[in-house]
């Protein structure tokens, strides 16, 4: 039987030797320094609370980029109009999913303007806080919990998000809460395991890339954890589908047509494959009528272009896009270069680029260490398995920065971990666990390299172009 190392737990029966114990009776044993990760956690997601705040106060004044018009455009006007009043029934909305738009329309009703949807949010992004370190403590220990922590407070990306309207935000709070209330579940209260799949289901209506990872999350609640892991994980899987097969019943109803989610997906995978320009495939998207036939065109040549590109396919995508998954960027310097700041300094654009990117880096550095460090155990596979699946699926389809925003919990964790380790003087990895590194870290670096060169050789940093939508 394996016996916890993490000082957090009760050294009682334990599933890894990285994870926490429980009593006999399924319970977790909890020992009093889990009460004290409540202190710094309250006072990391207030801090991080007051950073969104102040920058949503102090951002220069901006106007909206990109799909941000479609998103204050469906929440705001739309859904709160007299046609609609927010009738799923009328929404004609499908080829995005629906949380963030409602998210927005509720807030924007309430509250009466967008600068409250934005204060909501920064109230929402503050919460994936305490999220992420209670998930690091869970994983690792207090220490790597609160440095977790301290990551998501203070991470610029994700405080400039939070004041801007993209998807991102509501979607990593619903997502990284499950993930805690999974870890909370494995071997625990099969209560745990509904607020998962709960708040599973709720993410998943606010991007749909992690619907198909469902199935596995259940199957890791279920493995080898006899009668009660499969309840959990059946559980699990039961609340999920409780909130999402509503919607997927309403897409059957006003469209006539089987759409789990949304039909974004279809664009995006023929988009990624096809041997077009994007703005090609845009044209030829737009010029078929019917919302359900576009979905059904593009999902069928998005397939035809990858049967049409094998046997290379794989490797072709692999070059292509990991540099611009895993690129030095972020949509805050996209957005300065798209004009929404208007003119902006060369030298402006070169600080706030710093600003951005370093932290980047260096967390990138971090990550790399702390995985090849960190104790084998069914949390670090899962969190592993799962940016594994994300990154795959933005293979398959194409990367971008803002896509890797929603796994960087799990980068942090892993970074936490190391951070940790590296301060107190454990610098020394077995020969195996250095070949792990050495291999994972050419392989980000040789992703990471190729924006480093263009940002180097153009100050004012490229813009990689993201898809439009429907």
């Amino acid at each position: 039987m394996l016996v916890s190392t993490n000082p957090n737990f009760c050294t009682a029966p334990t599933r890894g030797p990285n994870e926490g114990a429980f009593s006999p009776f399924g319970k977790a044993c909890y020992c009093p320094s889990t009460r004290r990760m409540r202190r710094p956690l309250v006072v990391l997601t207030l801090a991080g609370l007051a950073l969104r705040l102040a920058f949503l106060v102090l951002e220069p004044s901006t106007v909206l980029a990109g799909d941000e018009h479609t998103w204050t455009t469906w929440g705001a006007q739309v859904l709160p109009s007299a046609d609609v009043a927010f009738s799923p029934l009328r929404f004609r909305l499908i080829f995005y999913p629906p949380a963030y738009p409602y998210f927005i329309g509720l807030t924007y009703a309430l509250l009466g303007s967008l600068t409250a949807v934005k204060v909501c949010q920064a109230l929402a992004s503050a919460a994936l806080v305490p999220a992420v370190g209670r998930l690091g403590f869970r994983v690792f220990n207090r220490p790597a919990g609160i440095a977790a922590a301290a990551l998501v407070a203070f991470y610029p990306d994700l405080i400039w998000f939070s004041t801007h309207f993209w998807s991102e935000t509501l979607f990593m709070v619903f997502l990284w809460w499950s993930f805690e209330r999974l870890l909370a579940a494995d071997r625990g209260r099969a209560r745990d395991a509904l607020v998962a799949g709960l708040l599973w289901g709720l993410a998943t209506l606010t991007r749909e890339t992690i619907l198909y990872f469902a199935p596995v999350v259940a199957l890791w609640l279920a493995w080898r954890s006899g009668r009660a892991g499969v309840a959990r994980g059946g559980a699990f899987l039961l609340a999920a589908s409780l909130v999402i097969v509503p919607w997927t019943t309403r897409n059957w109803v006003v469209y006539g047509a089987f759409v789990p989610v949304s039909t974004s997906g279809a664009l995006n995978l023929w988009q990624g494959n096809a041997r077009l320009t994007r703005q090609e495939v845009y044209d030829q998207y737009a010029a078929i009528r019917g919302r359900i036939e576009r979905y059904e065109h593009a999902r069928r040549l998005g397939l035809q272009a990858i049967r049409e590109r094998q046997p290379t396919w794989i490797v072709d995508k692999l070059k292509g896009e990991m540099p611009l998954f895993w690129e030095a960027d972020s949509l805050a310097l996209v957005h300065i270069k798209r004009g929404a700041y208007g003119d902006v300094a060369t030298w402006v654009g070169a600080v706030v680029a710093a600003v951005v990117l370093v932290p980047y880096l260096v967390v990138l550095a971090l990550f790399v260490w702390g995985v090849a460090a960190s104790p084998a155990g069914r949390s670090t596979v899962l969190l592993l398995v799962f940016l594994a699946y994300y990154n795959a699926i933005h293979v398959a389809t194409h990367g971008f920065a803002r896509y890797r925003l929603p796994v960087m919990p799990a980068v942090f964790v892993f970074a936490a971990w190391a951070a940790v380790e590296l301060w107190a003087g454990s610098r020394r990895l077995s020969v195996g666990r250095a070949a792990v590194a050495v291999a994972l870290g050419l392989v980000l670096a040789a992703s990471v390299a190729p924006s480093l060169t263009s940002d180097w050789a153009e100050p004012s940093f490229r813009s990689s172009e993201e898809p439009g939508g429907e």
